[in-house]
């Protein structure tokens, strides 16, 4: 009994070292999205270029997922935190290299390129934090879904920190100054990572076969498809369509206005993150997991995911009502969206902590691995049917997609049968 008992406080601060690595890889994530978005549609870009120049990130994340469960297994997961770390260290750095030169071809082609290696490294890092979970959470009633809902929500809260700072950076400092700024930091994070990470996570199988990346596992394949739609549901307005939007309504035109719109949107943005994050901390209690098995919290992902379907439907149809930028209309969209950043923490928590439910302790890097592929190709969707659904249809079209994206979402995840997950 003593042996566990002497290794239980290498676990705990793994975990935290690990936490910490993943809050300051977020806080980067979420300061280089808005750092583009923003200085590319100030230099005139259309939503699907917009949207173009997000979609290698997320083509990345479906292939990175795919090989990254694998490749922990096989190496470690302290392997995977540190390469993701360092290839984002390496992608900002190759950002600052953009000369506003180049033609608008060359731009869009070289951030797509770095945004690709951006993609990569926060999947590997993702992965890696979510199966230290499953590995280093103590038994116990309801405590993996209390762990997984704190780990992903104050995830959320320090990325939606740094869209902040993303648009602030921009606006005080610009654009290749902020890129290397936040490069330093993070090269100085991975150092005291590296220098002070404890024992206590998993070193890695050799016999491991990357054949075993594909789950056998019903209810891990239909929660990883309600994940993909649920993912692109969100992305469908968050990556193009409102920002896009708010910017045509704040800025005049001139750079001081463009300046204003970036703390504005980046604001927004950021406290949209932020309530989400701290929605999905508090998951567990909202919906009194504590007790609960495992099949009637899938029931409860129905529930709630169903709710979201309606949301961005009745938001398209005071978009189209409205017929362009208005003052009731962006007053309407701030609630609406802040009420579907409300159950879509829900949905995404309640997500996170089945999957760790339903895997095992040896494959969970593997499950995790390909749920958050499918996690990714839902971005993917989204990201691209966000930029191609604003430009044809503006706002109205660009909302009802998301719900018809949270409508499928509901017609699969209440597939997952709860008498299969009563076994989890």
């Amino acid at each position: 009994m003593t042996a566990p008992a002497a290794t239980r406080p290498d676990g705990l601060a793994a975990y935290a070292a690990v936490t910490a690595a993943y809050w300051a890889f977020m806080l980067s994530d979420g300061a280089l999205r808005m750092l583009v978005l923003l200085h590319f549609n100030a230099l005139g870009f259309t939503p699907i270029q917009l949207a173009w120049l997000f979609l290698l990130y997320e083509v990345a994340g479906i292939v990175t997922n795919m090989s990254a469960g694998w490749i922990a297994a096989r190496f470690g997961l302290t392997s995977t935190l540190y390469a993701g770390l360092g290839l984002q260290i390496l992608a900002l750095a190759a950002l600052a290299q953009l000369d506003p030169g180049w033609t608008v071809g060359a731009s869009v082609a070289f951030v797509m390129a770095v945004q690709g290696a951006s993609g990569v490294a926060k999947d590997l890092a993702k992965m890696s934090s979510k199966s230290a979970v499953k590995v280093l959470a103590p038994e116990g009633d309801g405590t993996l879904f209390r762990w997984v809902a704190v780990l992903t929500g104050s995830k959320n809260a320090v990325k939606g920190a740094g869209f902040f700072l993303g648009a602030a950076l921009l606006a005080l400092a610009g654009f290749q100054a902020s890129v290397w700024a936040m490069a330093g930091v993070l090269a100085v994070i991975l150092a005291a990572v590296a220098l002070f990470m404890p024992a206590g996570l998993p070193k890695g199988k050799k016999g491991t076969k990357l054949r075993q990346i594909f789950s056998g596992d019903r209810r891990i394949n239909l929660l990883s498809g309600a994940r993909l739609f649920l993912f692109g549901a969100r992305d469908v307005w968050f990556v193009v369509g409102i920002p896009v939007y708010f910017q045509s309504v704040l800025s005049d035109g001139t750079p001081a206005g463009a300046r204003a719109a970036f703390f504005v949107i980046g604001g927004f943005m950021a406290a949209w993150i932020i309530c989400y994050g701290a929605v999905q901390a508090a998951a567990p209690r909202i919906v009194r997991a504590q007790g609960r098995p495992a099949g009637e919290i899938t029931r409860i992902a129905a529930r709630w995911v169903a709710l979201l379907t309606v949301i961005p439907l009745a938001l398209a149809g005071a978009a189209l009502l409205a017929g362009g930028p208005s003052t009731w209309l962006t007053v309407t969209l701030i609630a609406g969206l802040l009420a579907f950043g409300f159950v879509f923490a829900i949905n995404s928590s309640v997500h996170s902590y089945l999957i760790l439910a339903f895997t095992s302790a040896e494959r969970v890097t593997m499950d995790v691995g390909f749920y958050y592929m499918a996690n990714a190709a839902g971005r993917l969707t989204g990201t691209l049917l966000s930029g191609v659904s604003y430009q044809l249809g503006g706002l109205p079209l660009c909302l009802a997609t998301a719900g018809v994206m949270a409508g499928a979402s509901w017609l699969v995840v209440r597939r997952v049968e709860p008498r299969v997950a009563l076994a989890a």
